[in-house]
């Protein structure tokens, strides 16, 4: 499994979060391999279970947005200007969730390819604008937080 396909598991599972009160249960669902039989019609995405490295990345990252979580929430509303949060699409919000993390807590990632992966996955699921929208937050986040 590539790591941008992981990275998009875990934005799925980062985004279902907001739906769930138990992380660990869907992250362990999310990294079996009998969750993935009989979705690979659904999506490409699942057509392969991911294997030993990919399946760490994903609980990892997985985990640490959700520790993380008001601290990644608080940087998406500060740089969403004249944004509330509240209107911001919730796979916008996954995407930005798990790139903010991969920058601040993944010294393995370069921040250009967290951003450039985080806009790749907001354009298979949001239309341009938002694509957009998001890599103008993120470009945002690194220049006055890390700059």
């Amino acid at each position: 499994m590539t790591r941008i396909t992981a990275r998009e598991i875990v934005v799925h599972t980062v985004y279902t979060q907001d739906f769930t009160f138990n992380l660990a249960e869907l992250i362990d669902e999310r990294i079996d391999p009998d969750y993935y039989k009989g979705l690979t019609e659904e999506d490409e995405l699942f057509s392969n279970p991911p294997d030993g490295e990919s399946a760490q990345y994903i609980r990892t990252v997985a985990e640490g947005v959700g520790e993380h979580l008001a601290e990644l929430d608080g940087y998406i509303e500060k740089h969403a200007s004249g944004w509330s949060f509240g209107r911001i699409s919730r796979v916008a919000v996954a995407v930005m969730r798990v790139c903010m993390y991969e920058i601040l807590y993944r010294p393995d990632v370069p921040n250009a390819a967290a951003i450039n992966a985080a806009v790749e996955i907001v354009k298979k699921y949001e239309t341009a604008e938002t694509a957009a929208f998001v890599n103008g937050i993120l470009g945002s986040f690194i220049r006055e937080e890390l700059g």
